[in-house]
């Protein structure tokens, strides 16, 4: 009976799909597995063959087999390595080239034979490619052929760099990369207009020849297109589909990737379900959107005609369960995030007491406050309360050099007009430029220059949070030192990073914080910084009595925003309030027209929130609640 349940859960699902808790755990496992074909070749006196990726998804599983090899006696001289793909053209010592990955990741910690390592070759001249992708399959084959291919998968669909239009039996060769996978690679390369057009990669033929072929893929940000490989039609579009045609392969998922699948998304369409409220106020609301009628008119026909009769028989009828989940949603929208005087607070999202709160709004980056809450941030000033903001990193790495000279040159302007001596500044001003003459992708700023990008940066948010109504005794600017390394990369959060932030926690003894739970920034700073706030507060919680009344909670808008099921308060702007929210932003100067880093969305920062906070009032409204101009949304963490 178990197994035709598992197989009524994953029906939808057209091959093999196993999910861990984390990526964590999953790169565990797919690690162990790996040793696992080592030693029973290594037994059989025989190479172990291995087809390796490379990218963000396969970091922690050769971080794995590296600890084997150091604290298990693991031995890789069996060990013979064909990697599905390079950038064309590309150096080897290249610092975003494959070679220098693997050597980074795997290779300069284990004992393989470095003549048992194969990656394609980024230096060819154009002629020599084809015979070469030839000798590439022959020494596969000459092998034995891989004993395993392991695979991450990019939001296009490729695998290797198979991009949309691939041939299911297409072999090594040069490609043409998509624009999506540039931009995501850009990054790395200081800019997409830095990223190589085409690539030498491994074709979907050769990948089906392995004998194994896992894929991994962890985070919600692959979420989309996991559904699409594992749930979806065979198409062209998405090469990673092809997989369904293959005996041998597995798919190796955290439980963010796996986020879309039906079984995790909307499991009441494929089994029984245990109906909490969450799931509940999570099916009603795709009822209404699936078939675009108002809660409240839903019937016990439309409950049945979608799967969710159980939720129906359980705890109908259709009216009943319809009038708890629209007084749930009506209960979340508040004017008064900071909790409304002398009301009846038991239905509402936030305490009415203390009526005047200490709030600390936590930013990332320091736009990220305005960005995600301006507008409830001035309404929390304008209501009354102690609002404090803390800017948890410098933000140094995106303003363009063009504006490092620009303020250097007004600085010199400004001390000349006033009498003042400006030897040194121009000595310095004149090494700038120097330097950002022949500046190469991203390379390292000079001090003078991230300090001065770090300056404006810091002037920029102070003026946006006076916009919001701030004093200056209220704006915290803590540059935490893990973001302090001038590129792209950061370093691991040290303790000095989590004291600074209990330092200020306890100075303002907060009984509201507001961070950032917007987890697809795509610099994964804002993780960073909210697994900080929380390992301090987790701290502070030991000791502190204050931490016992202090509640947290997540905003979202520069990247992502809650869906709306998710959502536990919902602060509704009124046109005025946009516009002011706007201004806001604007004070942020370096930021606006064209971001350094603007991640996948192109739009601007201003732009991406007044429409994500426009959406998200449509959403209630089209759910048969009132009808706002906009709204910011929030949820409560729970320690």
């Amino acid at each position: 009976m178990a197994r035709l349940n598992l197989l009524e859960e994953t029906r939808f699902e057209k091959l093999p799909v196993t999910v861990y808790p984390d990526e964590f755990e999953a790169a565990d496992k797919v690690a162990k597995y790996v040793a696992d074909i080592i030693r029973k070749k290594q037994s059989l006196g025989k190479p172990a063959v291995l087809g390796l990726a490379t990218g963000a998804t396969p970091v922690d599983v050769y971080a794995r087999l590296v600890k084997m090899h150091r604290e298990e006696g693991l031995s890789f001289k069996n060990v013979v390595t064909f990697n599905l793909d390079e950038y064309y053209p590309m150096q080897p010592d290249s610092k975003q080239s494959y070679v220098a990955f693997m050597d980074e990741n795997l290779f300069n910690h284990i004992d393989i034979d470095r003549k048992n390592i194969h990656i394609p070759d980024g230096t060819l001249a154009p002629e020599d490619i084809a015979p070469y992708c030839l000798a590439y399959e022959q020494k596969i084959e000459e092998m034995g052929g891989l004993d395993l291919q392991i695979l991450g998968i990019g939001r296009t669909g490729h695998i290797g760099f198979n991009e949309p239009g691939s041939a299911p039996n297409s072999g090594t060769r040069l490609v043409t990369l998509d624009d999506l996978t540039r931009r995501d690679a850009s990054r790395d390369f200081g800019g997409k207009e830095n990223v190589p057009t085409k690539a030498i990669t491994m074709g979907i033929g050769t990948i089906f020849k392995a004998r194994e072929i896992i894929l991994m893929a962890w985070s919600r940000k692959k979420a989309s297109i996991i559904k699409k490989a594992v749930e979806g039609e065979i198409s062209g579009s998405v090469p990673a589909t092809y997989l369904q045609l293959s005996e041998n392969v597995k798919f190796v998922l955290d439980e963010d990737a796996a986020s879309e699948l039906t079984r995790f998304n909307t499991p009441w369409l494929v089994k029984d379900c245990n109906w909490d409220e969450a799931l509940i106020k999570k099916a009603v609301i795709w009822l209404s959107s699936e078939i675009k009628k108002p809660i409240l008119k839903l019937t016990d026909e439309d409950y049945n005609a979608h799967g969710m009769a159980q939720l129906v028989t359980e705890r109908g009828p259709a009216y009943d369960i319809n009038i708890h989940v629209f007084n749930k949603l009506q209960h979340s929208i508040t004017g008064w995030p900071g909790g409304k005087p002398n009301a009846d607070d038991s239905q509402r999202p936030e305490r009415a007491k203390p009526s005047q709160k200490r709030s600390l709004i936590f930013s990332p980056h320091p736009d990220d406050d305005v960005i995600s809450m301006g507008g409830t941030f001035i309404r929390l000033v304008d209501q009354g309360h102690d609002v404090h903001v803390a800017y948890q990193t410098s933000g140094n790495t995106a303003v363009w050099d063009t504006d490092v000279l620009r303020y250097v040159e007004f600085a010199i302007d400004f001390n000349q007009s006033i009498g003042q001596d400006t030897k040194k500044l121009e000595e310095i001003y004149e090494n700038m430029r120097t330097f950002l003459n022949t500046k190469q992708p991203n390379e390292i700023d000079l001090e003078e220059i991230r300090d001065v990008k770090a300056f404006i940066r810091k002037s920029e948010a102070f003026a946006g949070a006076r916009y919001a109504g701030l004093k200056d005794k209220n704006i915290h600017f803590m540059a935490l030192p893990f973001y302090e390394t001038g590129k792209t990369e950061k370093n691991p959060v040290k303790e000095v990073d989590v004291e600074i932030t209990m330092e200020l926690l306890q100075k303002i003894k907060p009984h509201q914080i507001f961070a950032a739970g917007d987890f697809a920034d795509p610099h994964g700073t804002h993780i960073v910084c909210f697994r900080i706030i929380l390992e301090a507060m987790n701290r502070l919680r030991k000791s502190e009595e204050w931490t016992k009344d202090c509640w947290l909670w997540m905003y979202r808008g520069a990247w992502d925003e809650f869906e709306t099921h998710e959502i536990e308060m919902a602060v509704p702007l009124s046109p005025m309030e946009v516009h002011k929210k706007r201004n806001a932003i604007f004070q942020h100067q370096s930021q606006k027209d064209r971001p350094v880093f603007p991640g996948d969305d192109q739009r601007e920062f201003w732009v991406r929130a007044e429409q994500r906070n426009r959406e998200t009032a449509e959403n209630y409204h089209q759910l048969g609640l009132a009808n706002y101009e906009a709204m910011e949304a929030f949820v409560r963490w729970k320690f």
